[in-house]
């Protein structure tokens, strides 16, 4: 990308809700070495989901060591040349731990968790605004998704959280808070601090100020000593300490996943990008304004490229279950034994067969925020098959896809020009059947980029942005066309394309009021 021919290589962590990745970037963005592990999903209840905070930082130790390890047997001095680290995380994820011993004091409160519900409803009844009480000042409704949430469940449930928070040793964080203060010392002086991106899916973060909101942390009665400072997502944050990979290299980006995926995808102002992993996020890039849904979208904050930066925002639409309705098939009905398997089966059919299935496994969010929803499979027959079925699944996918985007072509009415395409990135967009049913529900191209994995990217760019490896234009030039990108474009009529739709929302209506069916 940079016209120097210098040898300078960035690292990127990636830190994921179904896996931990270390990547090793050249300078022309050239992944030269990876590496990837797993991360164990733990369940105590129904719509419970944990992670163990102590496996998060393990597995990130591993995946840097063994991806330095692969750059350096493909012949790359990555210890000679490593300008710094980027980092990139699952959003929203909770974590409370002491600050005099480093360890957790519970483990990491899943994004997609929904044991927040009775502490939502109560929230709702006693908020002048209801649901929508904080909108204004951090674009986020009152919803089981967001940090301030799990963290309120923490403080009230948790014997070890109150003491911790009485005896002034708790500190709270989402992953990259967790991550950064380990990575740069933890008891022995380790930043506390998260990112801009990060801090705007608290629920506590002003959008305008960019710092945490004091009327809403008096609100919720949550104490400021206990929050991570604020900064942006290009800066140098930190040097790593001893007892990790690669001591003293400076960390030097930070942002949430889907963030991180905007800057990978180099969107620019009016442009969208889906992301397709655990579950499916599809941010627009909306510029310097700070724009108000009126149709079920979150505003968020896109990125801040530097301290003196200023800031971009978005219009996002999250979708709790994409491809872990696929994972669904694979470990609890035993349909396919891998994931790559269901393009194959499901390319066995031409269509569904009449079936829809909605994975409302723990209830839906945009643009629905229905947490009684529940999932639900209709119009199954004798003639269905598992194909049927993996069909269904995928259109589930790309339907929940179109739903998000229907409502962000309303809320910009008016602002956009030209032909719409999407952008699309994650790990289920090697699927090459999901995305062609992908641009025939939306009507719209959509563009899969030859590197699929432009979260890691992300941070990549951020970080080299900040020590000068790469300059903002080159990044965001890198988002032109390319010849190695794949578009696939509609093939479906326009009247068949409506009757879907139309037996889609019949589906999802059947899904309302359901949490509550008896075990």
């Amino acid at each position: 990308m940079a016209k120097t021919k210098e040898a300078a290589f960035i690292g990127s962590i990636d830190q994921g809700t179904s896996s931990t990745r270390f990547i090793v970037y050249d300078r022309n963005s050239r992944c030269v070495g990876s590496h990837q592990v797993e991360i164990t999903q733990l369940y105590p209840q129904a719509g419970w989901v944990e992670h163990d905070p102590m496996e998060i930082l393990e597995s990130v130790k591993v995946c840097m060591a063994k991806a330095v390890g692969n750059a350096s047997a493909e012949g790359h001095n990555v210890d000679a040349a490593l300008k710094a680290i980027g980092l990139t995380n699952q959003r929203e994820t909770t974590l409370v731990w002491s600050k005099s011993t480093g360890r957790p004091l519970y483990n990491a409160i899943v994004w997609m968790d929904v044991r927040t519900t009775s502490v939502c409803r109560r929230l709702e009844k006693e908020m002048p605004g209801g649901r929508t009480h904080f909108v204004e000042t951090c674009g986020l409704p009152i919803s089981t998704y967001f940090s301030a949430m799990k963290l309120i469940w923490l403080m009230e449930n948790v014997d070890a959280v109150k003491e911790g928070i009485k005896k002034k040793d708790a500190l709270f964080g989402t992953v990259d808070s967790w991550l950064i203060w380990n990575l740069t010392g933890g008891v022995k002086g380790g930043l506390h601090v998260t990112d801009v991106s990060n801090a705007s899916r608290t629920m506590l973060m002003n959008l305008k100020t960019l710092d945490w909101d004091k009327p809403t942390l008096e609100t919720l009665k949550i104490p400021a000593g206990i929050l991570p400072k604020i900064i942006s997502n290009s800066e140098i944050i930190g040097k790593i300490t001893e007892g990790w990979p690669l001591v003293g290299f400076p960390i030097a980006g930070c942002l949430g996943d889907q963030h991180a995926a905007m800057v990978g995808q180099a969107c620019k102002k009016g442009e969208a990008k889906s992301t397709y992993g655990t579950g499916a996020f599809i941010l627009r890039n909306t510029g310097a304004e700070v724009v108000q849904s009126t149709h079920g979208l979150l505003t968020t904050l896109a990125f801040k490229l530097g301290s003196k930066a200023p800031a971009n925002y978005a219009l996002e639409g999250s979708i709790a279950i994409a491809g872990a309705a696929v994972q669904w098939l694979r470990d609890s009905l035993g349909v396919i034994k891998s994931a790559s398997e269901i393009e194959e089966l499901a390319s066995q059919v031409d269509t569904t067969g009449g079936v829809y299935f909605v994975p409302a496994f723990n209830g839906l969010f945009a643009p629905w925020w229905r947490d009684d929803a529940r999932g639900v499979c209709i119009g199954i027959t004798r003639f269905t098959t598992k194909a049927h079925i993996a069909r269904a699944v995928l259109e589930s996918m790309c339907f929940q896809v179109k739903d998000v985007l229907d409502s962000m072509h309303k809320d910009a009415a008016g602002s956009e020009e030209g032909e719409f395409l999407l952008r699309v990135d994650g790990g289920a967009t090697v699927n090459s059947l999901l995305m062609q049913i992908q641009a025939d529900l939306l009507g719209s191209p959509v563009v899969r980029p030859a590197d699929i994995e432009t979260t890691a990217l992300g941070a990549a760019y951020a970080a080299g942005l900040a020590v000068g490896v790469w300059t903002e234009e080159e990044i965001f030039a890198s988002g032109e066309k390319s010849k190695s990108d794949t578009t696939f474009r509609p093939k479906l009529n326009e009247e068949l394309r409506k009757k879907k739709v139309d037996s889609w929302f019949k589906a999802v209506e059947r899904t309302f009021d359901l949490a509550d069916l008896s075990i």
